[in-house]
C-alpha cells in the first residue's frame, strides 16, 4: 500500500508539474500568440485575373497560385486521404494528439531519428497561417496551442477548407484546386483516386515528391497514401489495386490560359498596380477587358502572319545557331532535347536542330515535338537575304538552305494548326504529342515589327490589340507606344477640311508636278506621286482613292495651312507637335496605330469623337464591381447637350515644330479629352461623344475611303479605275472602305478602314525608324501570288487588315448604305465634275452635300486642252 501511495503521489506531482509546465508555457508565449479569430475573415490570397469581354482567360499575375474551393467541392477521397496519411484521429482531438505525439516520441528513441510526424492537420493549419518552418520546440509550444485555439474558433469543415486551400503543394501551387491543374492540367473533381493520392502526398515534402521532380518518388509516396486510406478502410482492396497500377502522367501546366493576348494583359496589369499598387498581384480581383476573343484570335493571326510572310519573301538569314559542324560528333537525341529546353520559344516560332538534310526535305528534332521532317514545300521560299532591296537565287535543293547541325526555327504551316504548337510548352519529362499531325515549315525571327488595332467607333472599346511580334521578343507595344510616320494615312482628315471649306467630290484638282522654290533651303520642294504618273485635272474622289501627293498639297493649300493645323484638333490631335508646313499634306506627322484608329473612328460613327478604353470592369474575388467604365457614348436622336466642335480648346500656335521636328517620332500627339468630358458633360446625363464632324461630311469622306477599295467607273466602257486599296475587294463587301499609308522611302506600311462596327489598323516598319521596308523581286520557286516591287502600305500592311476582316465581318450581314440627310445625289460629267444631261459611260451619279452641286451644266466642247499644267502658284484648279 505504501508503494502504490508513492507512486500515486509520484503520479500526481507528475501531472501538477506538467499541467503547470503547460500553463507557464502558455502564459510565457501568449504574448506572441496570433490573434486566430482573424481566420474567421480570411481571404485568401489569390493571383490577379484578366479575361476578355467575352470571358476568356487572358492573363494570371501573382506569384501564389490558387483556386479557392468551398468545403462541399473537395472529392469526399480527398478528405479521405488527408486524414488516413496526415491525421487519422482528425475528428477526436482538440487541435493535437497526444497518442501521435507519444507514438512519434517513441519512434524517435527506437530509431535515433523522426521517421513519424506528430503534427495534425489543425497543427499544420496553424504553422502555414501564422509560423515560420523553423524546426525549434518554443515553435512546437507555439504551434499546439495554436491548434488548439483554431478547433475552439473553427469547425472541423472549416478547418479542412482552409487546409486544403492554403496548404502549398509546389510549383507555386497553394492548395490542391491549384495543383490539381498544375500536375495534371484539370479539375479537382476530375481526377482519379491514383491522382488525388498522388496530391494528398505532397504535403510531406511538395518539392521533391511532386510527379515532376521525381515519378519514382511521387509513385512511392502514392502507395504510401493508397495503404494508409486502405486501412482506415476508405478504399476498398479492389479500388487499392487499381489505383496502384495506374500509371502517373504528369506534366507541368500553367495556368489555364484561354486567350493569348499578353500586350493586352500588359495594359491590364499596369493599370492595376498603378490603381492599387502591389497587393493587386494577390487580390483576386477579376479584370474584364474590352476585347473580343474571336477578334483578338483573328487580329493576332492576320499581324503575325503577314508579318512572316513579309520577312520571308526578303529572303532566309541564315540559322540562328550552328550547334555543332559537319567534321563534330553529332548530339545524342537525349543532349539534343535538354538543348532545346534552354531556347526561348516566339510564340509561332519553335527552336529546332537539323539532324539530315536530304535533296528536297530535311529532319528536324523539333522542341517538344521529338523528329519532325520538312517538306520542299516549306522550304523553297528560302533563298538567300542580301540586303532590303536584294534577294539571292532560289535555291535548288534543301543542302542550299541548310546543313546538319545548325539550329534553326520552325512553325506550323498552316494556320488550323497554330494553336496545337503555340499554347503548349515542353516540361523537363514531358515531350507534346500533338493530336493531329503538324506540318512544320522553315521560318525566321523577323526583323520588321508589326501592331494591330481594331476598335469599336460607337464606343471606343478595344476589340483587339497586337503590339508586335512576340511579347516574349520584346514586350514594347506598339499599338499604344510606336510613334511612327503616318504617310498618306493622314489625307482623309485634310480632305474631310476641304469638303467643310466648300469643296465636293467633284470638285477638280490638279493631278501635276509641283515646283517650290524654298529661298532659306536654295532648293525646290517637288512633292512626287507615286507611281511618277499624272492625270491633269481629276476629281477630289479619285484624288484621295488613288492617293495622289500632288492632289493633297494643292487641297491643303485651298483649305488653307493654318486652318488645317486647327482642323486636325477636331481627332484629337496636338497643333503643336503639327508642322507649319505643306509637308503634312504627305504625312509628315507621327502618331501610334491607336490614335489612327481613334481619327478613322469619327469616319465611321459619322462625326464624332471617341476615346479607346480597354478595361470595362474590375470585380473583387465575390464579385463586388470596383470599377466601371462609363465610355462616352454617341448620341442617336434628341439628347441634350452633346460637345459639338467649338467646345474645343486649341493649343497654341505659338513654337510650332520645324519639318525636322515634325518628321522626328513627336508629331500630333492626342489631347487629353478626360477634362473636356468631366467638365462639360453633366453627369446626371449620358456621357455623350462631342460630335466634331458633320454627318455629312463623315459620310462623304467614307465615299472616298469606299472608292480606295472599290475604286470607280466601269472596266468594259474603258472607264473603270482602282484605288490603292483594290486588294480588299476579295473581301466582296460593299461596306467597306479605307486609306492606304507609305512614308517617304517606305519605311512605315500603314492600312487603316472600317467595316460595320469596326474600325482597324495595320502597321508594319522597323523600329529603327532609319530602316526601310525595301522592295523585293520574283522567287521563281513560287507560283504567281507572291508580291513584289517595293513595299507600301497595300502590299505590306494591307494583307493583314484584310485577313481580320474576313474573320471580323463573316458573321455580320452586308450593311447598305446609309446617307443622312442633307445630302443629294445627282448626274455629272465624269471628266468635269459638271451636271450632265447625258446617260451613257460619260457620266455618273456622284454625293453632294445639299446646296453645294454643280450649278452649271457640261458644254459638248469642252476637251482636255482646256486644262494646262501646273506652272503658278496661282492656277484655277489649286
Amino acid at each position: 500500500m505504501k508503494f502504490i501511495k508513492r507512486l500515486l503521489v509520484f503520479a500526481f506531482i507528475c501531472i501538477l508539474f506538467g499541467v503547470s509546465t503547460i500553463f507557464g508555457f502558455y502564459y510565457y508565449v501568449k504574448p506572441e500568440l496570433p490573434d486566430v479569430a482573424t481566420l474567421k475573415d480570411v481571404q485568401l490570397q489569390t493571383p490577379m485575373q484578366v479575361y476578355s469581354q467575352d470571358g476568356k482567360l487572358i492573363a494570371q499575375f501573382g506569384e501564389k497560385r490558387r483556386i479557392p474551393l468551398s468545403y462541399d467541392e473537395i472529392p469526399q477521397d480527398l478528405i479521405h486521404a488527408l486524414i488516413a496519411t496526415e491525421d487519422s484521429r482528425y475528428y477526436d482531438h482538440f487541435g493535437f494528439d497526444p497518442i501521435g505525439i507519444t507514438r512519434a516520441a517513441v519512434a524517435v528513441i527506437a530509431s535515433g531519428s523522426a521517421s513519424q510526424g506528430a503534427s495534425t492537420i489543425t497543427q499544420q493549419l496553424a504553422r502555414n497561417f501564422f509560423l515560420s518552418n523553423e524546426k525549434k520546440i518554443m515553435r512546437k509550444v507555439k504551434e499546439i496551442f495554436i491548434a488548439v485555439h483554431i478547433e475552439q474558433l473553427l469547425s472541423k469543415q472549416e478547418i479542412m477548407e482552409l487546409y486544403v486551400n492554403k496548404i502549398f503543394l509546389g510549383y507555386r501551387s497553394y492548395g490542391f484546386g491549384a495543383a490539381a491543374q498544375a500536375y495534371f492540367g484539370r479539375d479537382l473533381d476530375q481526377l482519379t483516386l491514383s491522382e488525388i493520392a498522388v496530391l494528398a502526398g505532397l504535403p510531406k515534402a511538395p518539392s521533391t515528391m511532386n510527379p515532376i521532380y521525381s515519378v519514382e518518388r511521387a509513385t512511392h509516396r502514392r502507395n504510401v497514401v493508397l495503404a494508409r486510406m486502405l486501412s482506415e478502410k476508405y478504399i476498398t482492396q479492389a479500388q487499392f489495386d487499381e489505383a496502384r497500377e495506374e500509371p502517373i502522367i504528369s506534366q507541368y501546366h500553367g495556368a489555364e490560359i484561354e486567350l493569348r493576348a499578353p500586350y493586352v494583359a500588359e495594359i491590364a496589369r499596369a493599370w492595376m498596380v498603378n490603381r492599387y499598387g502591389e497587393e493587386a498581384y494577390e487580390s483576386g480581383m477579376r479584370i474584364t477587358m474590352t476585347v473580343d476573343s474571336k477578334l483578338q484570335k483573328a487580329a493576332h493571326t492576320a499581324a503575325i502572319n503577314n508579318l512572316l510572310a513579309y520577312d520571308e519573301r526578303h529572303g532566309y538569314r541564315g540559322a540562328e545557331k550552328v550547334v555543332w559542324k559537319a567534321n563534330q560528333p553529332a548530339m545524342s537525341t537525349e543532349d539534343i532535347t535538354k538543348y532545346l529546353r534552354k531556347q526561348p520559344t516566339y510564340g509561332e516560332l519553335r527552336p529546332a536542330i537539323v539532324t539530315a538534310v536530304n535533296a528536297k526535305s530535311i529532319k528536324v528534332w523539333v522542341k517538344g515535338y521529338q523528329e519532325q521532317t520538312i517538306d520542299w514545300d516549306n522550304i523553297k521560299w528560302a533563298r538567300k537575304f542580301r540586303t532590303d532591296d536584294r534577294q539571292g537565287a532560289a535555291p535548288k535543293s534543301a543542302g542550299d538552305v541548310t546543313a546538319v547541325g545548325e539550329q534553326i526555327w520552325v512553325r506550323a504551316s498552316h494556320i488550323d494548326t497554330l494553336e496545337d504548337v503555340t499554347d503548349v510548352e515542353p516540361t523537363e519529362n514531358a515531350e507534346v504529342a500533338p493530336e493531329k499531325a503538324i506540318t512544320w515549315r522553315l521560318s525566321q525571327v523577323p526583323n520588321a515589327n508589326t501592331a494591330f488595332v481594331a476598335i469599336n467607333p460607337e464606343n471606343g472599346a478595344v476589340l483587339s490589340l497586337v503590339g508586335g511580334f512576340n511579347f516574349v521578343h520584346s514586350k514594347f507595344n506598339r499599338a499604344t507606344q510606336s510613334v511612327r510616320q503616318v504617310g498618306s494615312s493622314i489625307k482623309p482628315f485634310i480632305y474631310a477640311a476641304a469638303l467643310d471649306k466648300g469643296m465636293t467630290l467633284a470638285s477638280l484638282v490638279n493631278d501635276a508636278p509641283i515646283n517650290k522654290w524654298d529661298k532659306s533651303a536654295g532648293t525646290a520642294w517637288r512633292p512626287k506621286n507615286s507611281p511618277p504618273t499624272y492625270t491633269g485635272p481629276t476629281r477630289l474622289r479619285i484624288g484621295l482613292a488613288q492617293s495622289k501627293n500632288v492632289m493633297a498639297v494643292r487641297v491643303l493649300r485651298e483649305v488653307g495651312l493654318d486652318d488645317t493645323r486647327e482642323y486636325l484638333t477636331r481627332f484629337g490631335f496636338d497643333k503643336t507637335k503639327v508642322p507649319r508646313s505643306e509637308t503634312i499634306a504627305l504625312g509628315a506627322g507621327s502618331l501610334t496605330p491607336i490614335q489612327m484608329a481613334q481619327g478613322f473612328s469619327v469616319f465611321a460613327n459619322g462625326g464624332y469623337y471617341v476615346e479607346p478604353y480597354y478595361i470595362s470592369r474590375v470585380e473583387d474575388p465575390f464579385g463586388k464591381v470596383e470599377y466601371e467604365a462609363h465610355p462616352n457614348i454617341i448620341c442617336q436622336t434628341g439628347c441634350a447637350q452633346v460637345p459639338t466642335p467649338e467646345t474645343f480648346t486649341s493649343n497654341s500656335d505659338d513654337n510650332a515644330p520645324s519639318i525636322e521636328e515634325a518628321t522626328s517620332a513627336t508629331a500630333l500627339e492626342p489631347i487629353d479629352m478626360a477634362s473636356f468630358n468631366e467638365e462639360d458633360v453633366d453627369t446626371n446625363e449620358p456621357n455623350y461623344a462631342p460630335q466634331v464632324l458633320s454627318e455629312q461630311t463623315a459620310f462623304l469622306t467614307r465615299e472616298m475611303m469606299y472608292s480606295n477599295i472599290w475604286g470607280g467607273g466601269n472596266w468594259r466602257d474603258g472607264t473603270g479605275w482602282n484605288g490603292t486599296g483594290w486588294r480588299a475587294q476579295v473581301l466582296k463587301r460593299r461596306d467597306i472602305g479605307g486609306k492606304t499609308g507609305t512614308t517617304n522611302d517606305s519605311k512605315d506600311a500603314w492600312y487603316n478602314g472600317y467595316g460595320p462596327g469596326i474600325v482597324a489598323t495595320a502597321w508594319v516598319g522597323f523600329d529603327d525608324h532609319q530602316r526601310k521596308l525595301g522592295r523585293t523581286t520574283t522567287n521563281s520557286n513560287l507560283g504567281k501570288e507572291q508580291i513584289t516591287g517595293a513595299e507600301a502600305g497595300a502590299k505590306t500592311a494591307q494583307p493583314a487588315w484584310v485577313d481580320f476582316m474576313r474573320i471580323a465581318l463573316d458573321d455580320k450581314p452586308q450593311a447598305s448604305k446609309a446617307i443622312p440627310n442633307g445630302i443629294s445625289r445627282v448626274r455629272i460629267d465624269r471628266d468635269s465634275g459638271l451636271l450632265s444631261n447625258k446617260t451613257d459611260s460619260s457620266s455618273m451619279f456622284e454625293y453632294f452635300e445639299i446646296g453645294t452641286e454643280p450649278k452649271e451644266y457640261v458644254q459638248e466642247s469642252l476637251t482636255d486642252t482646256l486644262y494646262s499644267s501646273d506652272t503658278s502658284e496661282g492656277e484655277s484648279l489649286f
